[in-house]
């Protein structure tokens, strides 16, 4: 008795058929991954519109209006607004500057405060001069920012200067990290 049997014709015309559909499979999975990251390396970033702002020192000096966000790239609130902000941003760039502040890195910690941010995305209204004019908390329409930035633009009262929407909490550290705690502070040392 011998083990060789013959190749049935029907198991290698349906072998070829299985490998042929599973490289057409392939090949669309892969074009479909491509097409999938490059959107998504066009997509709006707040890191994107990070590296396009304008430095918070140059805004105040430079005699435009600015509007100021402060941000966190964990904030799914600022994430949601990050297209919004960036075609407000190509429409009025010309006239208005675009300020990006992280409110994880404590460098901007004095402005945290001075703008009293307790929740992000705070927008503040720059005018030319670099004085406080209005601000805005939270999730707000493209409308709203607009109607803000128009105003901003031609010096009159900007409409809608204390909005607020859905935010996200910031809780930043007052004092730097590490910092010793004054052992004359009996206050810190009880735990309830």
């Amino acid at each position: 008795m011998t083990t060789d049997s013959p190749i049935k014709p029907e198991t290698t015309t349906g072998t070829r058929l299985r490998n042929f559909l599973i490289v057409i499979v392939a090949i669309a999975l892969g074009v479909a991954l491509f097409l999938g990251l490059r959107a998504e390396t066009n997509a709006v970033s707040l890191e994107k519109l990070n590296q396009a702002s304008t430095p918070l020192e140059v805004a105040i000096s430079n005699g435009k209006p600015s509007m100021v966000e402060f941000y966190a790239d964990w904030c799914t609130v600022c994430q949601k607004m990050a297209p919004d902000i960036a075609v407000l941003e190509q429409e009025y760039a010309d006239k208005v500057n675009f300020v990006m502040l992280n409110v994880d890195n404590t460098k901007w910690l004095p402005e945290m405060l001075k703008y009293r941010v307790d929740g992000i995305p705070h927008f503040v209204f720059l005018d030319k001069a670099g004085e406080s004019l209005a601000q805005a908390i939270g999730d707000q329409p493209r409308t709203i920012m607009a109607n803000n930035l128009e105003a901003l633009v031609s010096g009159s009262a900007l409409p809608y200067a204390q909005a607020s929407g859905k935010v996200s909490k910031v809780s930043a550290p007052v004092a730097p990290v590490g910092s010793q705690d004054d052992p004359r502070s009996h206050g810190n040392q009880v735990v309830n």
